[in-house]
């Protein structure tokens, strides 16, 4: 870093303390403190188009624009994107932490470009922390207290809410997959008994009790049976009692034992009293009750094994809403269909919608997919469909919208619940801004919501509320690649933020 002996500027490069005096950060300094700066500050320029200085690198100036345009890019899962943009003369950039000294790491945390030809006072690092701690001694401790104390609360909140977002999402899986597991066990117990059942009945075949030609008779009864279980029946629960104990009746009255256990299983196949009346002359009465008993076997086996399909079809389709859901064998950036977002989401949160919550689907199917981050995206849909379900504790409809307006891409989370209050609606995008009570929330799904749309995705969330409707309306871009700040996951604030009011910073901060 640059010391106050060395590399004084010439004239040609300085500004002179009434120069200065306009540029907003240094309005109020002294006479004396105004020379100081002009003595070590230098005027560069640089060409549209010029690097100032790159990311990563260590951080010895501090700069502060005098005339034309800058941007600022970071370096993000692999991809260059533009983090703030500005032309307002006086914001300022680079060593900004320079007073912290040696307790925290000196790099540029972002690249700083010249958009148009542009002119800075540069300030060398080491004489920007000399001045910040000589001039502003409780200011220093100050910004000191905040600087850390806000990164060491950040990192909390912040594991905090990925903790929450966790829990939220395994609890949902793994209510979802509770139910398919539980019915794959049960059928395979079942299967276990019915199999050790149709061993003990080939006995009968291997003791020559049944001839060969009786046998092709029983695999053709067993091929049909298994034909109707595949197929199955549509019955109402009255016809489906009223032929289970017709059939047990018929089977009764020819001594079959237990025939009401039998009965279920036959008639769930189609199977009915003609059916077994053209077995019983084909088998002949005398291995009649064996070729049903063997029959229900089968019938049950078939039965199983399709619960047993079903329900490793139904976890598979959850595994894949959850990665769906978590992209996690996806790049942060893809072309996404909202509407696979949407449904994943949906499929993770099916635990908690209410009985009384009816969920609507009205989605534009001839919507293109858009470049965009889908896991941030998933958790935009989250919040908003939590917020919407918790607005409904008695009940009411969700509904999610498609449709395209313009060269935009809208989605729109409705409920019928009690609505926002017109007081509360301009703060429910501010971080920590919460209407629930303590440990219920943070505050912060809507305002990470608002930035993963707006700073990440360069669209737009807007809302409308009323008492029976209220509606969340996100706004996304269908051609340009979504670039912004890393802030729905890091906490980050970006300083140029505060340049609508007191000119504020161009630095885009990853620890405030």
């Amino acid at each position: 870093m640059t010391t106050p002996s060395q590399d004084r500027p010439t004239p040609q490069d300085r500004l002179t303390p009434d120069e200065l005096r306009t540029l907003f950060l240094f309005e109020a300094l002294s006479p004396e403190q105004l020379d100081w700066l002009a003595e070590r500050g230098r005027v560069e320029r640089r060409e549209a188009g010029e690097v100032v200085y790159r990311e990563g690198e260590p951080a010895t100036c501090f700069f502060i624009l005098l005339s034309g345009a800058l941007s600022l890019n970071r370096v993000l899962h692999g991809d260059d994107v533009e983090v703030t943009r500005t032309d307002q003369r006086g914001v300022y950039s680079g060593a900004t932490r320079a007073y912290l000294g040696d307790r925290v790491e000196q790099l540029y945390p972002h690249t700083l470009r010249a958009v148009s030809d542009a002119e800075f006072f540069v300030l060398p690092a080491d004489e920007f922390a000399y001045a910040v701690r000589t001039w502003f001694p409780m200011a220093l401790h100050l910004l000191e207290g905040l600087f850390f104390g806000t990164r060491a609360a950040n990192a909390i909140v912040n594991e905090r809410e990925r903790l929450l977002a966790l829990a939220s999402l395994s609890a949902g899986l793994t209510h979802e997959l509770n139910n398919p597991a539980a019915a794959a066990l049960r059928a395979t117990a079942g299967l276990r008994g019915r199999v050790t059942g149709m061993r003990h009945k080939l006995a009968m075949i291997a003791d020559g009790r049944l001839d060969g030609a009786g046998l092709h008779r029983l695999v053709a009864l067993q091929d049909d049976a298994v034909q109707r279980a595949a197929t199955g029946v549509s019955m109402t629960a009255m016809e489906t009692a009223d032929a289970e104990d017709t059939v047990s009746d018929w089977l009764d009255e020819r001594g079959l034992a237990g025939a009401w256990d039998l009965a279920p299983s036959l008639v769930a196949a189609g199977i009915g009293v003609s059916w077994l009346a053209d077995a019983a002359r084909t088998v002949g009465a005398e291995h009649f009750e064996a070729a049903v008993r063997w029959i229900t076997y089968t019938i049950d086996t078939e039965l199983m094994m399709g619960e047993i399909d079903d329900s490793v079809e139904r976890i598979s389709e959850l595994v894949g809403a959850a990665r769906q859901y978590s992209q996690l064998d996806r790049t942060p950036l893809q072309i996404v269909d909202v509407h696979d977002l949407l449904d994943a989401t949906l499929t993770m949160l099916q635990a908690r919608i209410p009985d009384g919550v009816r969920v609507v689907r009205e989605y534009d199917r001839d919507l293109p997919s858009i470049p965009a981050y889908g896991a941030e995206l998933n958790q935009v849909w989250t919040n908003l469909i939590v917020n919407a379900l918790d607005a409904m504790p008695d009940g009411g409809t969700l509904t999610l919208r498609t449709w395209r307006e313009d060269d935009r891409l809208m989605v729109e989370i409705a409920d019928t619940g009690v609505g926002i209050a017109k007081d509360v609606r301009p703060r429910i995008f501010e971080p920590f801004f919460t209407t629930k009570q303590v440990g219920e929330g943070t505050g912060l799904g809507l305002d990470i919501s608002y930035r993963i749309v707006v700073n990440k995705h360069h669209g737009d969330l807007r809302v409308t509320s009323r008492p029976g409707d209220t509606r969340f309306q996100v706004c996304l871009p269908i051609e340009q690649t979504a670039e912004a700040t890393e802030t729905a996951e890091s906490g980050e604030t970006a300083e140029s933020g505060e340049t609508t009011e007191a000119g504020g910073a161009a630095e885009a901060s990853e620890d405030d």
